[in-house]
């Protein structure tokens, strides 16, 4: 088996970049937060209570809604909720499950499904890029809260009183960055982690802009407040979509090789980027506003 080669000839992709976590034990939910995002991760794992998932999966068997915005979290390989989870699923429509605490290549294959793997652990971290090149691996994301308890630590965020209060510590950036850089290697896609302190929304819209600059497709949120913002910042503005057609028509203009626009070089990977640019283009409705 050829671990580079894509078991998917039409792997799914994320219509949209605003990706909310429903728990999956909360069906009145699950409408609702597909109608307020692009798509909906029905969760499993760390949303649901241990003695409550039971009830969850059969909460997903018996209230479907849209498979092509779906994803369905399920609980770590080599556990009785893992192969209950997929049992469960067997069920249902939904065809995209995101393994949580991914850290082995084979348990990725072992899914027989389009997975997304969350790389959330020390031992996964280290794994990022046999994962993303596991056959039906078709992006990856990562979490820093589990990564950060894998290894004895307390906060992935420095504090109020310390140099950069709010953003991520070092070990974080780290493994956001690995795994940004594995899903590129093996040409899947990369959701960026949740924000988890929901009203420090200049804190949200400063990832998301960094997510954008790095190329992420999309970032989790957990509660639908964070959708528009997270909209907002993967919509290119006026001025970029401006830019970016201007460079694509002197491009075709000048044929091939370096050429000059408003008195700058431009060569192949400046017009990727813009060709990137104009691939955001993507018209999402508004959310509904928040009654919750």
């Amino acid at each position: 088996m050829n671990p580079d080669k894509p078991q998917f000839t039409n792997a799914w992709m994320p219509p949209g970049p605003a990706l909310l976590f429903c728990p999956a034990d909360r069906p009145e939910r699950y409408q609702k937060a597909l109608e307020r995002s692009d798509v909906v991760i029905l969760d499993l794992e760390d949303a649901v209570a241990p003695e409550s998932r039971a009830a969850a999966r059969e909460s997903l068997i018996a209230n479907p809604i849209d498979p092509d915005r779906v994803i369905v979290r399920i609980n770590p390989a080599g556990t009785g909720d893992y192969r209950r989870d997929l049992a469960a699923i067997a069920e249902t429509n939904y065809r995209v499950v995101m393994q949580a605490k991914a850290e082995d290549p084979q348990s990725i294959i072992d899914t027989a499904l389009q997975t997304v793997a969350l790389i959330e652990t020390p031992l996964g971290a280290t794994r990022a890029h046999e994962i993303a090149a596991a056959v039906n691996c078709i992006g990856l994301m990562w979490g820093a809260e589990d990564l950060v308890a894998g290894l004895g630590g307390k906060s992935s965020r420095f504090g109020p009183d310390e140099d950069r209060p709010g953003q991520y510590r070092d070990v974080a950036r780290w493994v956001r960055s690995l795994t940004r850089i594995a899903a590129a290697a093996h040409g899947k896609f990369a959701v960026d982690s949740v924000h988890l302190d929901i009203p420090d929304i200049s804190g949200l819209k400063a990832e998301v802009r960094d997510a954008v600059a790095l190329g992420y497709t999309a970032t989790a949120c957990i509660h639908p407040s964070h959708v528009e913002h997270i909209r907002d910042g993967y919509r290119p503005s006026d001025e970029e979509v401006a830019w970016a057609r201007r460079l694509l028509d002197a491009a075709a203009q000048a044929g091939t090789g370096v050429f000059s626009v408003d008195g700058k070089m431009i060569d192949g990977p400046v017009l990727r980027q813009a060709e990137v640019v104009l691939a955001r283009v993507t018209p999402t409705a508004p959310a509904p506003a928040d009654d919750a």
